[in-house]
């Protein structure tokens, strides 16, 4: 029998990095360099910043290399091979045609009139992400709204993705082709690689983690997240019916605290008991074809 696989899909701010308020517990990221190491393991992150970002992400913490990154929010996948960080283009001519043949610009130019919107900087912005910076307090339904009124009259199918940057007190909104949000690059990537339900985890801490973390997928909110989100997921997947695919890091894994990667760790455990053997103990080196 073949032996357990797991696609582990993470967030990186505030969810692998320690980049918040909280206390990190230290022998976490050090648990998850030995896990990375295990054959049995596709490490994924999951993120909206772009390859230079993420670059810089994996050597100011000292992350492991990934086996993919989801980035921009879910608009880039990339496969890494060999130090390669290879585009999947498969995955953009997948959501090209939600924008209706529209470019970035286009749309920029039609939002450029909505109260509060501000465009964040070019670096954070690609093809298929549109992303504006907003007050932290605006009616969120409210913009969303008039957002959503401009896009449909161009035929344009939008994902408004909302979050807060709490350490900068910033509201961030991120327009996307409707099927490029990070839980559908994860659907993609399961789908592309014949990863199930039951081998894919996923771990987020934000506003824009709550599609993936509220999707059915199994899926770990980490402890250190906002209380807003907290109770925005709790009460998503209680009107689904599904509260079991939610697990919120609570702490007390092997002595941690289930901040940042504390969290994911433990969330993994609790989906995949095998997990709990690999994070301790590093894996065997030869895994069932």
């Amino acid at each position: 029998m073949a032996e357990t696989r797991v696609l582990l899909c993470s967030d990186l701010d505030r969810t692998l990095l320690p980049n918040g308020r909280q206390e990190e517990s230290p022998q976490a990221r050090p648990l998850l360099r030995r896990l990375s190491r295990c054959p049995q393991l596709s490490l994924v992150y999951v993120s909206g910043r772009d390859k230079s970002l993420l670059l810089d992400a994996i050597r100011d913490y000292d992350l492991p290399v990934p086996d993919y990154a989801i980035g921009d929010v879910g608009t880039t996948i990339y496969q890494i091979q060999d130090g390669q960080w290879r585009p999947w283009q498969a995955w953009e001519e997948e959501i090209m045609p939600d924008w209706a043949g529209h470019r970035h610009d286009d749309l920029a130019a039609v939002l450029q009139d909505i109260d509060h919107l501000t465009l964040q900087e070019p670096a954070k912005q690609n093809t298929f992400k549109l992303s504006y910076y907003a007050p932290p307090d605006t009616d969120r339904d409210a913009l969303l709204a008039a957002v959503e009124a401009r896009l449909q009259r161009l035929g344009v199918r939008a994902s408004l993705i909302w979050s807060i940057d709490e350490p900068r007190h910033l509201g961030l909104l991120d327009v996307l082709p409707r099927s490029a949000t990070k839980y559908h690059a994860i659907r993609f990537l399961m789908q592309q690689k014949g990863f199930s339900e039951r081998e894919t985890v996923f771990a987020g801490d934000s506003g824009n983690d709550l599609p993936a973390l509220t999707s059915g997928l199994q899926a770990v909110l980490v402890r250190n997240a906002r209380q807003d989100v907290r109770e925005e997921a709790l009460a998503s997947v209680r009107q689904k019916g599904i509260v079991e695919r939610l697990y919120i890091a609570r702490g007390g894994f092997l002595g941690m605290n289930g901040n940042y990667t504390a969290g994911v760790l433990e969330g993994l455990a609790h989906f995949v008991p095998e997990a709990r053997q690999w994070i301790e103990h590093g894996c065997d080196q030869s895994v069932s074809q």
